[in-house]
């Protein structure tokens, strides 16, 4: 720890509070998260040994944020992540208006990407939500705290596999169009009535294996049809609202995986998702005011919905910059 040097604190994940760092040698700026053990004497838990496998298993990723050391600390340990300006539920909050579709486009599709890259390595993250959704310096989403993180089956054996994960991202595609969470509830009742009220009650014809979940005849709904989600989200294109729709299915298994998802009409039709570097970058509380994006884009700069022509450089104005033979 000694080879750090505490920049201040920026928040608290699922097993540990999270500080801003400094090298002392190279000066490379990090993210530090103190996990404290309960019992010393027990070493260190095996769910946070899955969780610094999980993330060394996976770190090759651009869309998961990377793990850089493990190091022990008092009685803990210290885990040290690249460092990232922000996190998607600041953008949500300092939103001024419902994000624009290509910037929903671009926030979902580099999230597929990282889930996708996660799944194909056996691992579940579930605890996906804005708020552990980092953002970069250049816009570059990333997913962060895998303290929640677990191996699941790729075969379909148990009843907790990825499908639970895209539900997840579902979620969080509704709040991105919707500028505010689909599903706001302040409790497991409450969240549950907020997911009936708009999908609906399920019932064993529409989802057979609701009968194997272990409190389904512990509690019961009013029964209440879904509610057309054109009308939940009038402004979303049809295109959003079928993605949606595929995410948010009550039975697991009929779930749009993070890679088919990926390949969906949604990412292909106009407007095409926004590079990175025009989305939204606020700074977390108590940072330096972000930096306004750049105007519009010079009038010679290429673009595909201009004639080639347009787009092309006028020699002259390079010609008295370029030397003599």
């Amino acid at each position: 720890m000694e080879q750090y040097c505490i920049l201040g604190r920026i928040g608290e994940g699922a097993h540990g509070i999270v500080f801003k760092a400094k090298h002392v040698e190279t000066g490379e700026i990090v993210a530090l998260k103190k996990v404290a053990l309960r019992r010393l004497e027990d070493g260190i838990p095996n769910q946070a040994l899955r969780e610094i496998k999980a993330l060394q298993e996976i770190e090759d990723s651009q869309y998961v944020v990377q793990l850089k050391a493990v190091f022990p600390h008092g009685a803990g340990f210290v885990l040290a992540f690249e460092y990232m300006l922000s996190d998607l539920a600041e953008v949500l909050r300092h939103a001024q208006r419902p994000l624009a579709q290509a910037q929903v486009k671009s926030y979902l599709q580099m999230l597929l990407k990282g889930v996708a890259f996660c799944h194909g390595n056996n691992i579940v993250h579930r605890d996906l939500k804005p708020a552990n959704l980092l953002i970069s310096a250049s816009g570059q989403l990333k997913i962060a705290d895998f303290g929640l993180a677990r191996v699941f089956s790729p075969d379909g054996s148990r009843l907790y596999t990825h499908q639970v994960a895209t539900r997840a991202v579902g979620c969080i595609l509704g709040e991105l169009l919707n500028g505010s969470p689909l599903f706001p509830g302040e409790n497991d009742i409450e969240q549950l009535c907020c997911v009936l009220r708009i999908l609906g009650t399920p019932s064993p014809q529409v989802w057979p294996e609701i009968t194997e979940l272990p409190d389904y005849n512990k509690i019961s709904f009013k029964e209440q049809a879904p509610v057309p989600l054109e009308e939940v989200l009038p402004d979303a294109s049809p295109q959003a609202l079928d993605l949606l729709g595929r995410f948010l299915r009550y039975p697991p298994l009929q779930r749009i995986a993070a890679s088919q998802a990926l390949l969906h009409q949604y990412f292909f039709t106009a407007p095409l998702p926004a590079h990175p570097s025009e989305l939204p970058i606020p700074q977390r509380p108590g940072g330096p005011t972000p930096k306004a994006h750049p105007g519009p884009p010079h009038v010679h700069d290429f673009h595909v919905d201009r004639p080639l022509e347009e787009s092309l450089l006028n020699p002259e104005l390079i010609r008295p910059f370029i030397l003599d033979g």
